[in-house]
């Protein structure tokens, strides 16, 4: 067992010895991670970009269509995340990519027809350079040594994610209603560019450089090989592709609240800004779990908990209150996966090394996949079956990915028990 592959072991058991530990910050995260979270989160696909389109007569088809383009950069970024391994820091891509997502977006808002095609690529090159925040995040976090650092780093990350995403809705809506662009374009690039200069607190970092070409590529072909090429792979990418904690049921499940008798601006509280408030507490809460378990062991914990609260609406009456329960259950435990969900991307990394953040985004960007069949799931579930069976389809596809994954990663841990007992 080489170096790497002996510190990801210990790591994933929670036996670092204390001389190993590197100093950090964890809740640094939940500010380094804010210009990604108000660009992506915030102004694409948290209602800002929306709302200003149908200030201008747009339709929600044509919104639809601009807001899916532009929310393209977060399903893709492997693509050119790797960068953030390379040249300079990964801090100083963070700053890099955060400032310049803060000025193309405050140009992009401060301009009168957000549907020019000029106007559009500002805001597409503002949602790439804000995805080198995601991976540059990414690569920092893997190079913590702590299980408790890791999760902890982690359960920010996705608390503030979520919350600045609120922020900037709750922000950016009122101000575009003023009918001044510029303000609204200043105000929104200053959301996304100061945040990216807690960067110059993050972690320190190994040095760039120091390797001639040939022993940097051979480093980063065993880092890969090391991460993805062996058996331990395969349960932490089925954790990724597997339904639980996708939180799908967030996007559709509005469609169904007049269902339970719950009016449109009580929807609009519990799965706008209020909704987003009880994700990032979930996520937050997520840091109180002790790291003694494996984090896909409480991930699929999580995952099974998140289903639960799915079955309130599904098994429920159709009134106000089980909605109300069955949602604030369902998004405070969605908000906890997301965290624990970092967890297992990270613990699945091992250590950052040279390629952490470019490994760290094809991981991440997997979690993608299970939101998009989920949705087509839970629509199908609820056009066979009724508002109950949107929420029926989720809980109960999720709660059998859960269980299955579950069964294996507790019985692996005792026969290494068993192992270690043995010896």
């Amino acid at each position: 067992m080489n170096e790497i592959e002996a510190v990801g072991a210990e790591a994933a058991f929670g036996q670092v010895p204390e001389r190993q530990l590197i100093s950090g910050r964890p809740w640094l995260f939940a500010l380094l991670i804010a210009p990604a979270a108000v660009t992506a989160n915030g102004v694409i696909q948290g209602g800002v970009l929306a709302y200003i389109l149908s200030q201008s007569g747009i339709g929600s088809g044509e919104q639809s269509h601009l807001v899916s383009l532009l929310a393209l950069p977060t399903t893709i970024y492997f693509m050119w995340s790797p960068l953030t391994d390379f040249l300079v820091r990964r801090r100083t891509w963070l700053l890099i990519g955060g400032l310049s997502a803060g000025m193309l977006m405050g140009i992009s808002l401060a301009q009168n027809d957000l549907r020019s095609i000029s106007t559009l690529v500002l805001m597409f090159l503002a949602a790439c350079f804000s995805q080198l925040v995601v991976s540059s995040c990414g690569g920092m976090m893997g190079e913590f040594q702590s299980v408790r650092m890791r999760r902890n780093a982690g359960c920010f990350y996705q608390g503030a994610a979520l919350g600045f995403g609120a922020l900037a809705a709750l922000v950016l809506i009122p101000l575009s209603d003023v009918g001044r662009h510029g303000l609204l374009g200043l105000a929104a690039g200053a959301m996304i560019a100061l945040p990216a200069l807690s960067a110059f607190a993050a972690p320190k970092q190994e040095v760039v450089g120091g390797e001639t070409f040939g022993e940097t590529w051979r480093r980063i072909r065993r880092e890969f090989m090391e991460t993805f090429w062996r058996w331990r792979a395969i349960p932490y990418t089925l954790c990724m592709l597997f339904p639980m904690g996708s939180g799908a049921a967030v996007a559709l499940i509005t469609g169904v609240a007049k269902s339970y008798g719950v009016n449109g601006a009580h929807v609009a509280w519990m799965n706008g800004f209020g909704g987003a408030v009880l994700m990032g507490a979930g996520s937050l809460a997520a840091a109180l779990i002790p790291v003694k378990s494996r984090a896909p062991v409480v991930y699929l914990l999580i995952g099974l908990l998140n289903a639960v609260a799915l079955a309130v609406t599904w098994l429920g009456p159709l009134r106000p209150t089980t909605y109300y329960l069955g949602v604030t259950l369902y998004l405070f435990a969605t908000g906890a996966a997301y965290a624990y969900f970092t967890a297992v991307v990270l613990e699945f990394l091992g250590q950052s090394g040279k390629s952490g953040s470019g490994r760290y985004s094809i991981i991440n960007s997997l979690g993608n996949v299970p939101v998009l069949y989920m949705i087509r799931l839970d629509g199908w579930g609820g056009d066979k079956w009724g508002p109950r069976g949107l929420s029926g389809a989720d809980a109960v596809v999720s709660a059998a990915g859960a269980l299955i994954l579950l069964a294996y990663f507790l019985r692996r841990d005792e026969g290494r028990k068993e192992a270690l007992s043995r010896s």
